[in-house]
């Protein structure tokens, strides 16, 4: 029996021995990569890109955002706001300060109720106006923007949303202002 160098060391199993270097290096080959090798890797990936994401923004943020704000606008116009709120109140305290106390009841009624009512009828109508053309303004944007980028479906039916609450607050409005819907009662 003599004695054999490393190269020529072979073990029971048939297999060769390997030296302590043979051995670090396959180890190291078969983890995962450390944190130097990555940003190697993450900077070699990058070189092929133009832009990144961040740079690029996330498509249709602001079209979904106007979307929204328009469905949210046709709700207020059905619902009523603390501006339509002030502003009848407003419209209530000029008619009482402007009646006097002999006058008709019928004028009376206008001036005090009438009035706050016809104010409050056209802030919604106000509401239901800019609710409409938000979400027209959204639902015509892609014809304006980069072609073969298409519109988000959920933004299409928020959008639609915003524009027939907004075409339905808008028809309340009117008909309440013209007093076809919940007019003055007659004081005669």
């Amino acid at each position: 029996m003599g004695t054999k160098t490393v190269d020529e060391a072979v073990d029971a199993n048939g297999t060769e021995a390997k030296s302590d270097e043979e051995t670090v290096n396959a180890t190291k080959t078969d983890e995962a990569p450390d944190a130097e090798d990555r940003d190697d890797l993450d900077a070699e990936a990058l070189e092929g890109e133009d832009t990144t994401e961040a740079e690029k923004g996330t498509p249709g943020v602001g079209q979904g955002a106007a979307a929204v704000v328009s469905a949210g606008l046709g709700v207020v116009s059905l619902t009523g706001s603390w501006v339509a709120t002030v502003a009848a109140a407003r419209e209530t305290l000029v008619g009482q300060l402007g009646t006097s106390s002999t006058a008709s009841v019928a004028k009376q009624v206008k001036e005090v109720y009438g009035d706050a009512w016809a104010t409050t009828a056209l802030v919604g109508g106000l509401f239901a106006l800019a609710a409409l053309i938000v979400g027209v303004v959204v639902l015509v944007r892609p014809a304006f923007g980069a072609p073969g980028k298409p519109q988000a479906a959920w933004i299409k039916s928020v959008a639609w949303a915003g524009v027939s609450l907004g075409v339905i607050g808008l028809v309340l409005a009117v008909a309440k202002y013209s007093d076809i819907i919940l007019g003055l009662p007659s004081t005669s």
